[in-house]
């Protein structure tokens, strides 16, 4: 299998042969605000940050593009309440970023979304935890928004890039499958199915093949034999993602997004020799010595180590 049918367009063979610490940076998730207008149930939240000063946010953003940026998220908390998002879209956008991706709740106006791809932005991830706005209202902590949010699921799936993201625990897990079917009716690019930290247990459902073949992220979720989250004894224990992708909190670069969410401590603060601190994280680090990649990390990031791993291996048996 390569790694382009996982359906994540910043995963390829080719950048597995090739990764390294002066390749472009594939893709970087800047971390905007930690204020949200929802309380998940699952949300690890952030802390002592409030919004990233708008000076800093370029900073970082210039660093990033002078080392060849090709894909950003801008993330949070929930960026749509960052004042600056379309003055950090149009640098991005003016930089011919390929992809420039929002991660939000949903619960904004439609026509502020619009004018965000009109911008620039061409991938949305819109949380869905339900099926139906009890089940939505307990999931996101909030009362109300549901209806406004599928409304606008639908709508942005008619214009641009959008996947929805459907982390599940006890309280959601028996509609799942009606969840999937709801998401895929509302006209999505893309399903992403995955247990809360808390909870990673493995999803027993069954899902109409039609469905399953729309959505290659979710085909492959699906037809994963392994937990979603945390290393097997097969894995590689090195991490060449963290040569060129990175998260960003409070001007401190985390090895990934995971890493940061779970608490994890970061290599240090973006400067001119984050690269180089990246480097040395990376041949230093093992995973299986370290709790939150042995336990929280994703099954693309570690087929995608597992990749690069094979194909190191193989370069070395030429030589």
């Amino acid at each position: 299998m390569k790694l382009e049918d996982i359906g994540f367009y910043t995963l390829s063979n080719e950048r597995a042969k090739k990764t390294s610490m002066t390749s472009p940076l594939h893709r970087c998730e800047l971390l905007l605000t930690d204020r949200c207008n929802f309380h998940c149930v699952y949300c690890r939240g952030l802390k002592n940050g409030g919004d990233l000063d708008l000076g800093e946010a370029k900073r970082i953003l210039e660093y990033w593009i002078s080392n060849g940026l090709q894909n950003i998220r801008f993330s949070g908390g929930e960026p749509t309440l960052y004042p600056d998002l379309f003055e950090l879209v149009d640098i991005c956008k003016k930089a011919e970023v390929e992809h420039i991706a929002i991660s939000t709740n949903g619960s904004s106006r439609k026509v502020y979304y619009v004018e965000l791809i009109k911008s620039g932005v061409n991938d949305f991830s819109i949380s869905l935890d339900a099926c139906c706005s009890t089940v939505g209202d307990t999931m996101s902590g909030v009362k109300g928004f549901y209806d406004h949010i599928i409304a606008n699921i639908e709508a942005l799936s008619q214009l641009t890039y959008v996947t929805v993201g459907v982390v599940y625990n006890e309280k959601n897990e028996k509609e799942i499958y009606s969840i999937i079917q709801l998401a895929h009716d509302l006209g999505v690019s893309d399903i992403r199915i995955i247990p809360s930290a808390q909870y990673n247990k493995p999803l027993k459902i069954e899902v109409d093949s039609p469905i399953i073949e729309s959505h290659p992220i979710l085909k492959y979720r699906m037809g994963n034999h392994r937990l979603a989250r945390g290393l097997s004894g097969g894995d590689t224990g090195k991490c060449k993602l963290v040569l060129d992708d990175m998260a960003v909190w409070n001007s401190y670069h985390y090895p990934c997004i995971i890493y940061l969410r779970e608490g994890g401590t970061p290599i240090g603060q973006i400067g001119e020799n984050t690269r180089e601190e990246r480097f040395e994280w990376y041949k230093h680090h093992n995973s299986y010595e370290d709790k939150i990649c042995l336990h929280n990390c994703l099954d693309v990031c570690i087929e995608y180590n597992n990749r690069c791993n094979e194909y190191e291996k193989s370069k070395d048996s030429e030589d």
